[in-house]
């Protein structure tokens, strides 16, 4: 069958099943109940605290086929994930599902156990580094499930995913099983993603280098969803869970898109009093805060909340007193981390409360602007973040459709080549976030606004910015390095990218390397 975007899905996928074609952002509406954990019982006076991750693997039962989860927010300092599958290896322990919020270059470590049939199923955001191009070959027992973080949050809550075994690391943890991650030297700031497995999954085992006194404060995961502890040397390089001092873009091609960007927000209408906005965390998208920043010193209007994966550009902002309050899923800098340690506005939220696009309202609904970037565009505006130009994964697709959805004004940013590369072409390898909610393209040496948006193209055609249709942006890449040959691919389906509301948008197929 073809889905709404013309992608060619099958009805039947081995590994999966059957599926569901997407059928428009906003077509597949709920149904059914909310799923739940498995009831659990903690006597008076008994001790969580258990001797090791082995004697926590035994504790809960686990066993073959079973669905093991994890959060990502250690990022590339993460040292609990690769633990405890290799623990569960040296247990005999074989077809697990691992359902991490996303997996980072780090994770190339558990390449060895998808091999000796340890992982036989992967449901996650996205992968990158050896990681990436070992599923693409198809290695993967069944195919790779590429889910946004607010599809992530529908499906646990639906049940689509059954979490039988949460391992959450947790950078401060008492003795009852109380977390938050601001406190010790494993601090990562916010647990949005930890929050929706602690709360879903039948047992959940923490495991910290931090332990603290009863009772902990303050509280991100209460101890009433923790079943056991584990103390361990460590649980995260700080060096690889966020970067140290705030890094602004000196590229001047990202600095110009950056502005464009501004530029179009500012004309689109969308950046007056009050507004609402998302900052995507890549240079040219961290730039644009800049740029808004001067805009709103200049005219004396301030915003209502930034949302999203926090960096110390919102946090700078929100300090200033340009914006009131930060909703956060995650902490991505120092910064971020120590704006939430210390105000009461910078708040933690959990991955369905961010994205869910099946609960009574998810705060991306509420966004006014969200830039975010891209791998590739195409004209239909469709956009990438998951496949390069060889058809490899390397790249996640955490809240790109969720935001795009939600926003009133959706601004993609790319460079129009990389390398000898166009950036903007007939039709993306693979469709992350469907283009009906992307309203404009914008790169260094053009700016495209979706047609269906009239408000915007009457709104920017006196602004004196560069404003072309996609096709011309195409047309001048195509222009400048050539139209780039297909990518041969073979039949079978390595992974399957699934919107937020549970349909498949796309399949990844193994190339012919």
């Amino acid at each position: 069958m073809k889905n709404s975007i013309g992608r060619e899905i099958p009805d039947f996928i081995p590994g999966l099943g059957k599926v569901t074609g997407f059928g428009g952002a906003f077509a597949r509406k709920p149904v059914g109940r909310t799923a739940g954990a498995a009831l659990s019982t903690c006597l008076p006076r008994a001790d969580k605290l258990l001797a090791s991750i082995e004697t926590a693997i035994d504790a809960v039962g686990l066993k073959d086929g079973m669905t093991i989860s994890f959060h990502h927010h250690f990022r590339n300092g993460d040292r609990i994930l690769n633990r405890v599958v290799e623990a569960i290896a040296k247990k005999g322990i074989r077809d697990i599902t691992l359902s991490p919020s996303s997996l980072n270059t780090v994770n190339d470590a558990l390449i060895p156990y998808i091999e000796q049939g340890v992982i036989t199923a992967i449901e996650t955001s996205g992968a990158r580094g050896k990681m990436g191009r070992f599923l693409t070959e198809g290695h993967l027992k069944k195919p790779l499930h590429i889910r946004s973080h607010g599809g992530r949050a529908q499906a646990i809550e639906s049940g689509a995913i059954h979490i039988d075994v949460a391992f959450l690391g947790a950078p401060a943890c008492d003795r009852y099983g109380n977390i938050n991650g601001i406190q010790g030297q494993s601090a990562c700031g916010s647990l949005g993603y930890a929050i929706q497995d602690a709360a879903y999954a039948d047992q959940v085992v923490a495991i910290t280098d931090n332990l603290m006194p009863h009772p902990l404060f303050p509280i991100s995961i209460p101890q009433t969803q923790v079943d056991y502890i584990v103390v361990v040397d460590s649980i995260g390089d700080p060096a690889g869970i966020a970067s140290g001092a705030l890094r602004y873009t000196k590229d001047p091609k990202e600095l110009l898109i950056a502005k464009y960007a501004a530029d179009v927000m500012d004309y689109s209408g969308y950046l007056q009093q009050d507004f609402s906005m998302q900052l995507g965390s890549g240079g040219a998208s961290m730039a644009v805060g800049r740029f808004i920043k001067t805009k709103m010193l200049e005219r004396g209007i301030t915003g209502s909340f930034g949302v999203g994966g926090m960096t110390g550009v919102f946090a700078e902002m929100m300090e200033e007193g340009l914006f009131k309050m930060m909703f956060d899923v995650q902490s991505f800098d120092i910064p971020a981390i120590d704006s939430i340690k210390k105000n009461s506005n910078h708040l933690e939220m959990s991955a369905s409360y961010y994205a869910n696009p099946h609960n009574s309202g998810a705060i991306v609904n509420n966004l006014d602007a969200v830039i975010l970037s891209a791998t590739e565009v195409d004209v239909d505006f469709n956009v990438n973040v998951i496949t390069d130009s060889n058809g490899v994964i390397m790249g996640a697709s955490g809240g790109h459709c969720d935001t795009a959805a939600g926003a009133k004004l959706t601004i993609v940013v790319a460079p129009l080549l990389r390398g000898r590369l166009p950036m903007v072409k007939d039709a993306v390898h693979t469709v992350v976030t469907p283009g009906e909610t992307v309203d404009a393209i914008v790169t260094e040496r053009g700016i495209a606004i979706n047609p269906k948006r009239l408000d915007i193209i009457d709104n920017v055609k006196n602004s004196g910015l560069p404003i072309m249709s996609i096709h011309e942006l195409k047309d001048i890449a195509y222009k400048l390095c050539g139209k780039p040959e297909a990518i041969q691919l073979s039949d079978e389906i390595v992974g399957v990218v699934e919107y937020r509301d549970g349909t498949i948008i796309d399949v990844i197929r193994r190339p012919k390397f």
